[in-house]
C-alpha cells in the first residue's frame, strides 16, 4: 500500500514542479492498437538481422497514427549482455500537418540475468529522430534525442509460452528551453528568451504485460498491453522567436493492445 502511494506521489511531482512555468491541461484518455509483422534472420552465432512493419491506430480505433518499417542488427556478447542498432522510417499523421515522414536511428544495450525460470533484464536505448516537416525551431527541435530505460521480468518455465511484465521511462534530452515572465492578471508572457535545446524531462511512464507464444521452431505470436502516462510540453511562439504566446503541458493516459507475428530462420 505504501509503495502505491509513493509511486502516485512521484507521478504527480513532475506537473507540480513545472506548473509555475506553464499551464497543465486536464488528463485525457485514449485507446490505441498496434499490429506488427517481423522477420528475424540468424547471420552467425549470436548475430541476428531483423526487419519489421507496424501499423498503429489511436483515438479509439478511429485514426491511423503511423505506418513504420524497421531494420535491426543485434549481437549477443554473452549470457548477460546484448547490443543492437536499428533504423526506422515512419509516416506519422499530424492533426494539422497531415502525414509527416520521419527517420529514426537507435542504439541499445540489454543487461540480463536469469534465476531459475525467471529472467530479469535492463535495457537502455538511445534514439535520434529526424523530422522532415516544416517546423518552428523555437517550438520543437528538428532532431529530438530520447533515452528509454526498461526493466523487464520474463517467466520461462513453460514450454511454448513466455509471459512477461515491464516498466519503462522515456526521457527527452533536448527539448527547447526558454525564460519568460508570466503576468497572472493579463495571462500573458513577457521578457521571453530562447535558451537553446537544453530542457530534459521524463515525458512517459509505461507499464506493460504480455506473452510470447512459440508456435513452432520458426513461427511465434506476441500479445501485449501497454499502459502509458504521457506528459508533453507545448511551446507556442512566433517564428521570429521573440514572443512566447503560451506554454502548456498535455497529460494523457493511453491504453494500447497489440499483437505481433514473428518468423525466424
Amino acid at each position: 500500500m505504501k509503495t502505491r502511494y509513493l509511486l502516485l506521489s512521484f507521478l504527480l511531482l513532475v506537473p507540480a514542479l513545472v506548473r509555475a512555468q506553464g499551464t497543465v491541461n486536464a488528463l485525457e484518455n485514449d485507446f490505441a492498437t498496434r499490429t506488427s509483422v517481423e522477420i528475424d534472420k540468424k547471420l552467425a552465432r549470436g548475430l541476428h538481422l531483423s526487419a519489421s512493419y507496424e501499423l498503429r491506430t489511436e483515438n479509439a480505433l478511429t485514426k491511423i497514427d503511423r505506418h513504420q518499417v524497421s531494420l535491426g542488427l543485434d549481437y549477443k556478447f554473452n549470457d548477460w549482455l546484448k547490443g543492437g542498432i536499428g533504423y526506422t522510417f515512419y509516416d506519422r499523421y499530424g492533426t494539422n500537418a497531415g502525414w509527416q515522414p520521419r527517420h529514426r536511428a537507435s542504439a541499445r544495450l540489454t543487461f540480463g540475468y536469469r534465476i531459475g525460470d525467471w529472467r530479469f533484464s535492463l535495457r537502455e536505448m538511445l534514439q535520434l529522430t529526424h523530422k522532415t516537416e516544416d517546423l518552428n525551431a523555437y517550438q520543437e527541435v528538428r532532431n529530438p534525442l530520447t533515452l528509454k530505460t526498461r526493466f523487464k521480468v520474463q517467466y520461462k518455465g513453460f514450454d511454448a509460452v513466455e509471459p512477461y511484465v515491464f516498466f519503462e521511462l522515456k526521457n527527452i534530452l533536448n527539448d527547447p528551453a526558454c525564460t519568460a515572465t508570466y503576468n497572472t492578471a493579463t495571462g500573458a508572457y513577457s521578457d521571453y528568451a530562447f535558451t537553446g535545446y537544453t530542457d530534459s524531462y521524463i515525458n512517459r511512464y509505461r507499464g506493460g504485460l504480455g506473452l510470447e507464444w512459440k508456435l513452432d521452431k520458426h513461427n511465434a505470436l506476441e500479445f501485449y498491453g501497454l499502459f502509458d502516462y504521457c506528459y508533453d510540453k507545448n511551446v507556442d511562439t512566433n517564428k521570429e522567436g521573440t514572443k512566447l504566446k503560451s506554454l502548456t503541458y498535455d497529460q494523457a493516459f493511453i491504453t494500447t493492445v497489440g499483437v505481433g507475428y514473428k518468423f525466424s530462420f
